[in-house]
C-alpha cells in the first residue's frame, strides 16, 4: 500500500531533526575535546614553571650548604690545632 504525501513529509522532517541532533552532539564533543586539550597544555606549562621554581630553590639550598661545608673544615682545623 503506497504511503501518502504527509507520511513522506513527516518522515523527512524527522530524519532532518535527527541529523541536526547528531551534528549538534558532534560539535559539542569537538568543543569538549578542544577544551580538554587546551587545558592540558596550560596545565603542563604551569607544572613546568613550578618544577623550575622548585629546582631553583633546591639549587639555592645546595649552594648555601656547599659554602657552609667549605667554611666548616677551616673552622674545624682551627679548633683541632
Amino acid at each position: 500500500m503506497p504511503r501518502g504525501r504527509s507520511t513522506f513529509t513527516k518522515r523527512q522532517k524527522e530524519q532532518t531533526r535527527q541529523q541536526r541532533q547528531r551534528d549538534k552532539a558532534e560539535r559539542r564533543s569537538q568543543r569538549k575535546q578542544e577544551k580538554l586539550a587546551a587545558g592540558s597544555v596550560d596545565e603542563m606549562t604551569e607544572l613546568r614553571e613550578n618544577a623550575a621554581a622548585q629546582a631553583a630553590l633546591v639549587n639555592i639550598g645546595v649552594e648555601e650548604t656547599e659554602t657552609l661545608d667549605e667554611s666548616s673544615p677551616t673552622s674545624e682545623s682551627a679548633s683541632n690545632a
